[in-house]
């Protein structure tokens, strides 16, 4: 059970200057809570994925397409996450800044992982991937996952970034910009070492998951997924890759399978029928959460519960 965490909080002294607000947006519901935290006291940035759909296959709509033409400064995981979003960026936005977070220096990054299913691309083919949204990088998975924002300590480097490029938009608001982000980064370092205290009996514990999105958060708290049913990048999985994934969790005694509000379970369900594992929910964009300033903590906790659901803690 999640217990309460204690949140330091820190009083910002510089009022906001009147001055034309920067129009920002965001990728998605991660991304714009920290934003938020950071504009907060002088404006709200707008976002475009919303929460319960995924960022990997959107369609954006007119409105998004008229808040991009409008930006000053546009924020986002970057191409590896929403390739459909690039020509848009290109077309749209020219004329304000943009800030992809995966190539920025302050950013850890890890690489794809195939769990060792080297021969499924061979088997199917390739087929139905075209339907995913991912002709960039769909067919050799590799590169950069993009799930990044599960690291807290991502994020952590992230506000201090934010801070800056606002500041260099709106200097009248600089000092109320970085105020904002280091009293972001004292509560998000409160959360992220209370996080690490609950998910901490789930450290000897192997899971697997429906989509490979969790790397970031295992990595920095030290979590074992022993397999997925689709990559990072939410493809298509081939039935020789189901197989093994069945075969692993009856061998591992896997407890817990992950699924995520914005995917079918269907085949989360074929690979765990006839075991004893559970099937439960994470969930990496907060598609049940308000958007917000609140929301990225919020994700961090509501992931250390569902990793307490598994392990009863």
């Amino acid at each position: 059970m999640l217990r309460p965490f204690l949140v330091v909080g820190a009083i910002c002294v510089s009022a906001p200057v009147v001055a034309e607000v920067p129009q920002v947006v965001t990728d998605i519901a991660p991304v714009h809570s920290l934003v938020a935290q950071v504009m907060a006291g002088v404006g709200v940035p707008e976002l475009i994925v919303r929460p319960g759909v995924s960022p990997h296959t959107y369609a954006m709509r007119p409105s998004e397409a008229r808040a991009l033409q409008q930006a000053d400064l546009v924020v986002w995981i970057g191409g590896d996450l929403t390739p459909w979003l690039s020509k848009p960026l290109e077309t749209l936005a020219g004329g304000g800044r943009q800030v992809a977070l995966l190539d920025q220096e302050v950013t850890q990054t890890h690489p794809y992982r195939e769990f060792n299913h080297e021969d499924e691309h061979e088997e199917d083919g390739h087929e139905g991937h075209d339907d995913d949204g991912h002709d960039d990088h769909a067919h050799d998975h590799e590169g950069r996952d993009p799930h990044a924002w599960l690291d807290p300590q991502n994020a952590h480097a992230w506000l201090g970034l934010l801070a800056e490029e606002l500041a260099e938009l709106d200097p009248e608001n600089a000092a109320l910009y970085r105020e904002n982000a280091a009293a972001a980064q004292l509560r998000l370092d409160e959360v992220s070492s209370a996080v690490a205290a609950l998910v901490s009996p789930m450290q000897q514990v192997p899971f697997v998951a429906l989509h490979d999105a969790f790397q970031y958060f295992e990595h920095r708290y030290g979590l074992t997924l022993v397999g997925t049913v689709s990559l990072g990048d939410a493809s298509s999985p081939s039935p020789a890759r189901l197989a093994e994934l069945r075969a692993d969790i009856e061998a591992l005694g896997v407890a817990c399978a992950f699924a995520e509000p914005q995917f079918d379970t269907a085949l989360l369900e074929a690979a765990v029928e006839g075991s004893e594992t559970r099937i439960l929910v994470l969930d990496p964009l907060g598609a049940h959460l308000d958007p917000g300033p609140e929301l990225y903590n919020d994700v961090l906790k509501a992931m250390a519960a569902g990793f307490g659901v598994c392990t009863g803690s």
